[in-house]
């Protein structure tokens, strides 16, 4: 089992890169940073675990530059986004950030995607509600295509570029590792087209079980091996049996989470994580 952790890092907690470095001399295997580009103040469309919407949602810093300052202080640990929230982000400036920070930090991105439920908010990127599935698709295969070749070019229906020269390339090949957030049978669908990954989150995943078969069943339908498949248990319980019985089911990862708060609350919370996974 390998154990990550994640916390929105932000303007008024413990920084980045004093996070990732105790993260990874305390053993951890990954530190995954969530996305949010902005909260329209409006706040019309709810928060989708009820009540009032957390302030670091609004308070969060780029993922891209915090997992970079991440990244120089630490040797090993993963660098993960849980999640990025690609259809508020152009594909070939994007592909060319996660390449150079792949690159940068010697293969250590692990790239965790979903859609977003805020709707202000990716209207505000111009992407609509309703075609935000098809974008996040056609965006990922984008980068693909800019990754994997020397001329990359796409032709969708939302993302269309001719040949371009897109460099540096990653240093994981042939990328690094998609995973996907979100729950239900239409999104074990879109982990078995176009993902590396699965990325649940423990609390709305319902059956996990039950889950996991079904997308082993999907990915054998499409011809995929379901071991190509990693599972990774996002906001796990810091519970021994809990994390016992997710490896049971098949996930290879679990992250725990921590609130964004100043170091000297932070690090003793991460000292009990650590307790529970040696």
């Amino acid at each position: 089992m390998k154990y990550g952790l994640v916390m929105f890092p932000t303007d008024y907690s413990i920084r980045p890169d004093e996070l990732a470095r105790a993260a990874e001399e305390r053993g951890f295997e990954s530190l995954f940073f969530p996305e949010h580009t902005h909260i329209p103040a409006s706040r019309r469309t709810p928060y989708p675990a009820g009540g009032e919407l957390p302030k670091e949602y609004s308070h969060s810093h780029d993922p891209f530059v915090a997992l970079s300052m991440a990244a120089a202080v630490t040797k090993k640990i993963k660098l993960a986004t849980g999640i990025c929230l690609v259809i508020e982000r152009d594909p070939i400036v994007l592909a060319k950030e996660v390449a150079s920070l792949d690159l940068l930090s010697g293969g250590r991105v692990i790239l965790g995607i979903g859609g977003g439920w805020n709707v202000e908010e990716m209207e505000n990127h111009g992407t609509a509600f309703k075609a935000r599935w098809k974008l996040l698709r056609e965006r990922v295969e984008a980068m693909k295509a800019i990754w994997q070749n020397e001329e990359g070019s796409y032709r969708g229906e939302l993302v269309k570029f001719d040949p371009i020269w897109s460099y540096p390339k990653p240093a994981q090949k042939p990328h690094p590792p998609i995973l996907f957030g979100g729950h239900g049978e239409v999104a074990l669908k879109r982990v078995v087209a176009y993902c590396d990954g699965w990325l649940p989150i423990s609390m709305m995943a319902g059956d996990l079980k039950k889950q996991i078969g079904e997308l082993h069943r999907l990915a054998r339908e499409k011809g995929r091996d379901p071991r190509s498949i990693s599972i990774s248990v996002f906001w796990t319980q810091p519970d021994r049996q809990a994390i016992d019985a997710y490896g049971e089911m098949g996930a290879e990862r679990v992250i725990f989470a921590l609130q964004s708060e100043s170091r000297e609350k932070v690090l003793p919370i991460l000292d009990g994580y650590a307790k529970l996974v040696r």
